[in-house]
């Protein structure tokens, strides 16, 4: 069962309208779907669900025209980004053919384009692929940077956007995406909620006793994931290369765990203070320096 894409629109009409509305989770009325597919089966499951006391804890909020039009621009923003990267492994990838390489980076990608230009034994086709692959570079890139300069524009303008962003991990686009996917906070229990609703606690395969974590359940909101985890592999990166300590387990987790583990680790760490710090309103605060380490 699949929520439609326009749920939000019709619920926030529905409740101008004088209706109460709420959103349940597809993934919680799946198991009352009895067999087949139908949307007498769906709404059938959808009031089976509905009367269980257990699912009024798990409701889904409904966003604002503000929060899904912010919502759109996290998302169109990650489009045009994974389109600049297509065309730059493109640019690369064919270059490479006819003999041109170039370090790793964006930055880097004008001077190949320009050594490229400069061959007067490049075929005439190929340079004009060249120029045309080079044109819809630059047209992504400044659109990258204009979606860049109003995101930090929503950002300055919300004060729980900033906030967050004093997190260590956490920078202005992962302050937008919590801010975002997460306008009530305190719909959340507790911290580890919050990071199992982001999919970052490891999924239980336990039986007759016997306790069994696998893999992360990778639940929740993909892209929100991404950055939590991204902004963790930057701070355990900047550790690693002598950087100042952010808190005193995470260098021992370091030392004994696989980078990646750790990274999940962090992640999960960072959604529990972000929980937080949006439940209490309060600014982050680093812990008092222990003796012999450094803290931001």
């Amino acid at each position: 069962m699949k929520a439609c894409a326009s749920v939000h629109y019709w619920a926030r009409e529905l409740r101008a309208l004088g209706h109460e509305v709420v959103l349940i989770p597809p993934q919680y009325v799946k198991p009352y779907v009895q067999r087949g597919k139908s949307d007498a089966a769906d709404a059938e499951a959808i009031c089976e669900a509905m009367s269980r006391p257990k699912l009024a804890k798990n409701l889904v909020p409904v966003k604002n025209a503000e929060q899904q039009a912010a919502q759109m621009l996290m998302k169109l923003r990650a489009q045009f980004i994974a389109r600049r990267t297509q065309l730059s492994n493109s640019i690369r990838g064919f270059a490479a053919e006819f003999g041109f390489t170039a370090p790793k980076g964006f930055s880097r990608l004008g001077a190949l384009l320009a050594e490229i230009g400069a061959d007067a034994g490049l075929p005439e086709l190929a340079r004009e692929m060249f120029e045309r692959l080079a044109d819809d570079y630059a047209r992504i890139d400044a659109e990258v940077a204009k979606l860049d300069i109003k995101l930090m524009e929503l950002h300055s303008a919300s004060e729980v956007s900033r906030r967050l962003a004093t997190i260590p991990g956490i920078g202005p686009v992962g302050a937008m995406l919590l801010t975002i996917k997460a306008a009530d906070a305190t719909a959340f229990k507790s911290g580890r909620s919050f990071a199992a609703w982001a999919g970052l606690t490891p999924k239980n395969h336990s039986t007759a006793g016997k306790n069994r974590l696998g893999v992360i359940t990778r639940a929740g909101n993909e892209m929100l994931r991404s950055v939590l985890v991204a902004g963790a592999t930057a701070v355990i990166q900047h550790m690693r290369r002598g950087g100042k300590h952010v808190w005193p387990w995470l260098e021992a987790l370091i030392a004994r765990k696989p980078p990646k583990l750790v990274a999940i680790a962090l992640a999960n760490k960072l959604a529990r203070i972000a929980w937080k710090l949006m439940v209490s309103g309060e600014r982050y605060r680093p812990r008092a320096a222990l003796p012999g380490v450094t803290q931001l």
